[in-house]
Formats: structure tokens, C-alpha cells, sequence
């Protein structure tokens, strides 16, 4: 195949929201894990170049992404889409079995246009600025499992990111730039297994 189009649907982690940042800015490009890919991918691979169409938006959650991204991947036809997101849901109070539901349908919305897909549970949350309670953190390890089993019932690949020891900022909710050069190493040779 000469030209590999993938869709990285998630939140503000996909965006590349810089959290040193008040007004909703991004870590430049060649700290942002999808960027990080795509350079990546395309230095060792010159004749069947990546490009990585970020769909991240601050905020996002798995209760609102069938109406945000069904559109984008029936227009792009990807051969790949990444989906990372039920972070925001467990802040807003959603539990981790409804977060797991909406994600389901999702897929279920997406699988007949995109070539393949790639669900990610998201990192842990850690004790921060915006997760003051054990709680929260044990909802988002519960994610890991509850993904696990959708992806096999939805014909998905699966990784779950709650193994990778991302490093996460003073908020306990965003990568660090140290986390966005380690998501991209995990997840490279994940995306190569995904193309072959």
C-alpha cells in the first residue's frame, strides 16, 4: 500500500494539550506523540509515508464521540483509526462499565469504514491537581479490562496503555513531554503490527 492514512480519535492526550498552557495550547510538534509517529514512521519508510490525521480535542469523551467522528472516518476511509478516550467520562462522573458501553458503540459505529482498529485504554489517572481521590484512579485501571473485552467482541486490536508507566504532569490527567515520547514508542511498533 503507497500512503497510509490513520485516524487518531481521542482527547486532549491525542490533541497534545500542554498543560503548563491556560488557554488551551499544544505541545509543539516534535513533543506530541502522534507527530512523534508520523516523523518516525516516515524517516525509515520513505516510499509508503504516514500520515497521521489527528482527530484529539480537549475535553472529549467517549459519550459524545459517535456524533463527533462517525462523519470524519466515513469521509477519510482510513486504513487505520486509533481511538484513546474514556479519561474525560470518569472525571464527569460517568462509571467505567457506562464508559466502556459508549465506546462499544462506537465501534460498532465506525468498523464498517475504518480499515482496522486500534482501542487503547487510556493511561492511569494519578493523584493531582484534578484527581484528588484513589477513586478516580481505580475507575480508569478498571477501563484496561472492560476495553479488552469490547475489542475482541468488536474484531479490534487492543492495547492498553495502563501497563506503559506514562509519565503524567502536576494534574494527574496529561502526558508530560517525557509521556508523549514514551506513548510513541510503545504504540510505534502497535501501529506497524496493525499496517502488516
Amino acid at each position: 500500500m503507497n500512503g497510509i492514512k490513520i485516524l487518531c480519535i481521542g482527547d486532549s492526550n491525542t490533541y497534545g494539550y500542554d498543560p503548563r498552557s491556560y488557554i488551551g495550547s499544544r505541545y509543539p510538534e516534535d513533543i506530541r506523540w502522534t507527530d512523534r509517529v508520523m516523523t518516525a514512521w516516515n524517516k525509515e519508510n520513505p516510499d509508503n509515508g504516514l500520515n497521521m490525521i489527528n482527530l484529539g480535542v480537549n475535553g472529549m469523551t467517549a459519550a459524545r464521540a459517535r456524533a463527533a467522528f462517525e462523519a470524519a472516518v466515513k469521509r477519510e476511509a482510513p486504513d487505520l483509526v486509533i481511538v484513546m478516550l474514556g479519561t474525560n467520562d470518569i472525571l464527569s462522573g460517568y462509571d467505567p462499565e457506562e464508559t466502556a458501553d459508549r465506546i462499544d458503540d462506537l465501534l460498532r459505529s465506525i468498523g464498517e469504514t475504518a480499515g482496522k482498529i486500534l482501542l487503547i485504554a487510556p493511561p492511569l489517572l494519578q493523584m493531582g491537581d484534578w484527581v484528588t481521590g484513589e477513586g478516580l484512579i481505580e475507575e480508569s485501571r478498571a477501563l484496561g479490562e472492560l476495553y479488552r473485552e469490547i475489542s475482541l467482541q468488536n474484531n479490534c486490536l487492543f492495547a492498553d496503555a495502563g501497563e506503559w508507566d506514562i509519565e503524567i504532569t502536576y494534574d494527574g490527567v496529561h502526558f508530560s513531554p517525557e509521556g508523549h515520547a514514551l506513548f510513541a514508542e510503545k504504540i510505534r511498533p502497535l501501529i506497524a503490527g496493525c499496517l502488516q
